[in-house]
């Protein structure tokens, strides 16, 4: 009886180390900051030095680092498998996929970043970690404070256009349903709330929410959430799709905050609560009954929401990580060694 009572507590013993192994994984407790503070000490560097060049030239590209790094990290985790143009399945990449294909920003900034990194430290620093770190230089340097990155995660070997129908959430999405994502991430309620504020930089194309305007539902032609003011302005950028002035005047990108586009604000939270968003899923933040006490906290207090949100992009970066002897270190971003 004794002998069985210890093959049962040892059971329970290793299915416990097996689990909080598992979960380990997951949150990305292995990676640390200063990861490579020993074999490539001007990592972090050169990757501030080339990001803050290619923001000098188009400020828009602050935007599109920190969308590149939300779109890797949510399909199959913070893996690169973004950049990638092909992979030997053949199969069509994330790149090419509905919700990437055409508006994907700062891929050249990585291309740099990594062939410099190459030049000082070959096959050391991750496509990976250069997205990590990018994306924490473009927050920086849009008006948030400064965070320490932790690093050591490995490059993905695959990258499927699938892969991201259900895990990018699209600009129509129901609170439920985004939130359902976020948590299947690891992530919680108020960390979608406060991530969602990278929409006080960056522009969308017309063609995600100018249903909004013209063709919202069958009892409504434009939605009744959209402020009637900023509605009719919105209008003015985006003519109806079949229209002469919309031909003219092409698939042009509408700033998420037009008068501070480059800087991230909570004043995103404040428009929200006013029905001043271009994104139905945006608006439906401050409509839930879930999220609304969440925009409120962060309208009204912008140092808890600057000091949540670089959290919640450590967060975000620690999502299914491939660390040790998983994956690769790509020597070029965009294809596996």
């Amino acid at each position: 009886m004794e002998v069985g009572r210890v093959i049962v507590v040892t059971i329970l013993a290793y299915c416990s180390i097996f689990l909080l192994s598992e979960a380990i994984r997951h949150v990305g407790n292995d990676l640390n900051v200063g990861f490579y503070d020993k074999t490539c000490p001007q990592a972090e560097q050169i990757v501030a030095d080339v990001v803050s060049r290619g923001m000098a030239m188009n400020r828009g590209n602050a935007a599109g680092l920190i969308r590149l790094f939300f779109h890797d990290c949510f399909v199959n985790g913070c893996d690169a498998s973004i950049l990638l143009d092909s992979t030997p399945s053949g199969e069509s990449v994330e790149k090419e996929s509905g919700a990437n294909s055409g508006t994907l920003r700062g891929l050249e900034i990585i291309d740099k970043i990594k062939a410099q990194l190459e030049q000082e430290c070959p096959d050391i620093v991750s496509c990976a970690d250069i997205l990590s770190f990018a994306s924490r230089e473009a927050v920086a340097r849009s008006g948030l404070s400064y965070y320490h990155v932790p690093a050591g995660r490995r490059d993905g070997l695959s990258s499927r256009a699938d892969d991201t129908r259900g895990n990018i959430p699209g600009p129509s999405l129901h609170v439920d349903a985004i939130a359902e994502i976020f948590t299947r991430k690891g992530l919680t309620v108020e960390e979608m709330v406060v991530l969602t504020g990278a929409h006080s930089v960056g522009a969308s194309h017309c063609k995600f929410f100018d249903y909004r305007l013209y063709n919202f539902s069958s009892t409504n032609r434009r939605d009744p959430d959209l402020n009637i003011v900023y509605a009719n302005f919105i209008s003015s950028l985006c003519p109806p799709q079949q229209s002469l002035l919309a031909q003219v005047r092409g698939n042009q990108p509408v700033d998420f905050d037009h008068i501070s586009p480059n800087r991230l604000e909570n004043t995103f939270y404040l428009k929200l609560l006013k029905g001043i968003a271009l994104l139905e899923s945006d608006q439906g933040l401050a409509n839930d009954p879930r999220t609304r006490e969440i925009v409120h906290r962060m309208a009204f207090n912008r140092e808890a929401w600057s000091n949540k949100f670089t959290q919640a992009m450590i967060r975000l970066g620690r999502v299914d990580v491939l660390t040790g002897r998983e994956g690769e270190i790509r020597k070029d971003c965009r294809a596996v060694n």
